[in-house]
């Protein structure tokens, strides 16, 4: 049985604390898989999750260009740049899935190896600020 919550956040501040909250709510291991064009506010969401459970002095830089920053537990995934699913097991996503709290941008290279157990957040533009929908 899936569940579905919406969400609408004015800005980046409520997105912040949208997601600070639902941080709470994750324990390992769980999947987050980001949906949203660019600029939607993807990473803020990652972001704010991550310093909500490793604090908020953690820097939490974008991983476009790394691909995957880890935080202790906690796998931060970006596969926009990401060709071949064959690579997905090379960037240590598999491990990552089975052992952290695994956030992914971009997951829809990954679609046939996302657990079932992964929750899907939908960030689209809603005039003014976002609307966010998360499926379970």
């Amino acid at each position: 049985m899936s569940t579905e919550h919406n969400y609408f956040c004015r800005d980046v501040n409520e997105m912040r604390a949208f997601a600070r909250e639902f941080a709470h709510t994750l324990h390992a291991p769980v999947c987050v898989a980001l949906h949203g064009d660019l600029g939607m506010g993807k990473s803020e969401i990652a972001r704010a999750i991550i310093q909500e459970l490793r604090g908020n002095d953690t820097v939490v830089p974008s991983p476009t260009f790394t691909i995957v920053q880890s935080y202790d537990g906690i796998s931060h995934f970006d596969l926009y740049r990401v060709n071949d699913e064959s690579e997905l097991t090379e960037i240590g996503l598999d491990y990552a899935l089975q052992n952290d709290i695994t956030l992914i941008e971009w997951p829809e290279i990954a679609e046939h190896i996302l657990p079932q157990y992964t929750i899907h957040i939908y960030i689209t533009a809603n005039d003014p600020g976002r609307k966010v929908v998360v499926k379970q």
